[in-house]
């Protein structure tokens, strides 16, 4: 066994990890380096290059470790939804709690913001795109799931539109002097959600 696997390698790497989980969310790609995180876990500036073969993979693994909790928050808020048919407007502020948040606060910007800049950065850096890809689906498959609590009916491709569509309103928002990426976002699929995600007929 390997130093890097035993409990206390584990625990270290771990640390690691969720140290630059928390620089990520906090001053974005630019705040992760070698000893800005080990300093926040509180290792030796040596660890972060003993447990991660480069930058690049201990990026990955925080942007991995991140998606997984948000993810986790995602499934938790869908399982409260109840099955019922609603229209446009209470089947869009569901979707809007799931991909942009109900929370309007400074923290809630921040996690948006460090969201997005996940997005571009995966087009940059190759050891990002799988763990981005992995994670779009997952919370593509939980969009259609609130659709569906919503007495709706959609297909995968409609999914992807309507996220996409969230996704630039919520960019083009961030961008703004007074920042409303909800309320963007919410104009824009009260427009096309009745055509793309229809309620079933009964």
């Amino acid at each position: 066994m390997t130093t890097a696997v035993t409990p206390k390698g584990e625990r270290r790497r771990h640390a690691l990890v969720e140290a630059a989980s928390e620089l990520l969310l906090e001053g974005g790609f630019d705040a992760v380096r070698h000893r800005s995180v080990a300093t926040r876990a509180r290792l030796p500036l040596a660890s972060t290059t003993y447990y991660f073969e480069s930058l690049d993979e201990l990026i990955a693994c925080a942007v991995e470790f991140t998606g997984a909790e948000e993810l986790t928050a995602m499934r938790d808020r869908v399982h409260r939804i109840s099955h019922r048919r609603r229209g446009p407007e209470a089947t869009v502020d569901l979707m809007l709690d799931l991909l942009v948040s109900a929370e309007t606060d400074e923290s809630a910007r921040e996690h948006l913001i460090a969201r997005y800049e996940r997005f571009v950065a995966s087009a940059r850096h190759p050891e990002l795109r799988a763990v981005q890809r992995q994670l779009r689906a997952q919370i593509d498959e939980l969009l259609a799931e609130v659709i569906r609590r919503c007495g709706r009916i959609t297909s995968p491709e409609q999914v992807r539109r309507l996220a996409g569509v969230v996704d630039g309103a919520v960019v083009g928002a961030l961008s703004e002097a007074d920042p409303d990426p909800r309320g963007t976002a919410r104009e824009a699929l009260l427009e096309i959600v009745d055509v793309v995600a229809p309620q079933v007929d009964r």
